[in-house]
């Protein structure tokens, strides 16, 4: 029989006679460990689910990889590659690529209303992965593009159209300030938003062969290929496979290619979403800390309360280390129920969170239209884990204080 797992069930259950403090104190550090994990959990969620909407806005717009002209031009007036359909199927073939697209860009004005918006035209054709547009659709449809005729349908913003006093069905003119200016009527069949300004206010959807067109371009010449990934974390070794590819690849006319990632296209943005992180585990620890301190405590509570026990067991011949393992015990019953209902607790509310969207954000300022949640069972397991460990260690130093307790004043101690 473990008689130190006894006793410490005995007094975490109240079965010892003596003082009454032990209730109240187990019951003070329990609810530190369970409002502990509750904010734990809903930041942990909080800040992944932040992270990965502000990533899938990027990439939704951008794609998670970029093969371009070797050049150091980064405005929309972009230079030219070829069409290359072996390159196309090598990348394809790449362990994580989802898809990979062609796309062209080109800035203009477009005046409607008697205003006017400096805007760039994102040239797809009928290939595009349109699943990210789709999900931010707030009315009409999507464009149509055909391989025979070339398409006048537009998609733009909602912040473009509020701009511009514009709606569905609305025809806008476009014109391109270039060395023989141009321009092009085009018909709103949609709109969208993605509640991203650096993004909503700058891009609106045509087909690719109009782009070709203003920029004097063959039918085989484009701006890029965007290259999507099944898993973020895959984008980097997926990037490192494309180098290889594309570092071979050199156009008759002695273009060459290289490829870039989002992060690398917008390091301003996943530097901040970096900083975020840093502050979900400053968060993490210092919850850590407080809880600790507060089992600290009550530990020390628990230990003074019990010390004619601690001095009649050791007169009885028991050890330092056996008593000590005691308070450890007890220490692991009252973290462990706290994580239990911690955990049940923290789940609860990011369940009603995700499904329910109850807390809303201002767009403007954060992005989001309501307060995103993503934690994966990993996730949780580590964090419980690692909880437990420091935890369950802190309490190692306090337990220490048994090995002073002398038997003889201990009996006598009232």
């Amino acid at each position: 029989m473990n008689i130190e797992l006894f006793i410490a069930r005995k007094i975490a259950s109240g079965g010892l006679v003596g003082k009454k403090l032990a209730g109240p104190v187990i019951k003070v550090a329990m609810l530190g460990i369970i409002l502990g994990m509750v904010v734990m959990i809903v930041s942990l969620a909080v800040g992944f689910g932040f992270k990965g909407e502000i990533r899938e806005k990027i990439s939704g717009f951008a794609s998670h990889i970029q093969i371009m002209s070797y050049d150091y031009n980064y405005s929309p007036e972009t230079n030219p590659i070829s069409i290359d359909s072996s390159l196309e199927q090598e990348v394809g073939q790449i362990e994580g690529v989802k898809y990979i697209q062609r796309f062209a860009t080109k800035p203009g004005i477009v005046k409607a209303n008697e205003l006017i918006q400096g805007i760039v035209l994102k040239g797809v054709d009928q290939t595009y992965n349109w699943e990210f547009i789709q999900s931010i659709m707030v009315e009409g449809r999507l464009p149509v593009f055909t391989d025979s005729v070339r398409s006048d349908e537009v998609l733009i913003s909602e912040d473009i159209a509020s701009m511009l006093k514009l709606k569905v069905g609305d025809k806008i003119r476009m014109y391109f300030i270039q060395d023989k200016p141009l321009q092009r009527r085009l018909t709103i069949t949609g709109i969208y938003n993605s509640h991203f300004p650096e993004y909503d206010k700058m891009f609106a959807f045509v087909d690719l062969r109009h782009i070709q067109k203003l920029n004097g371009w063959e039918n085989h010449q484009i701006s890029g290929y965007e290259v999507g990934v099944s898993d973020f974390r895959l984008m980097h070794a997926v990037n490192d496979e494309i180098y290889y590819l594309t570092s071979a690849k050199i156009e008759a006319d002695g273009t060459m290619l290289r490829n870039r990632t989002i992060e690398q296209l917008q390091p301003q943005i996943f530097g901040w979403l970096d900083l975020l992180d840093t502050n979900v585990y400053v968060i993490l620890i210092l919850i850590i800390l407080v809880a600790s301190f507060n089992m600290i405590s009550g530990l020390l509570i628990l230990i003074l309360e019990r010390t004619n026990m601690i001095g009649i067991l050791k007169a009885l011949g028991s050890e330092d280390w056996s008593l000590r393992k005691v308070f450890v015990y007890l220490s692991g019953f009252i973290i462990g129920r706290g994580l239990l209902w911690g955990n049940i607790i923290g789940i609860l509310v990011c369940i009603i969170q995700k499904y329910t969207r109850l807390i809303k954000l201002d767009p403007a300022n954060y992005y989001l239209s309501t307060v995103p949640i993503y934690i994966t069972p990993i996730d949780l397991l580590l964090l419980n884990i690692g909880v437990l460990a420091v935890t369950i260690s802190m309490m190692l130093g306090p337990s220490y204080l048994v090995a002073r307790i002398l038997p003889v004043k201990a009996i006598r101690f009232n």
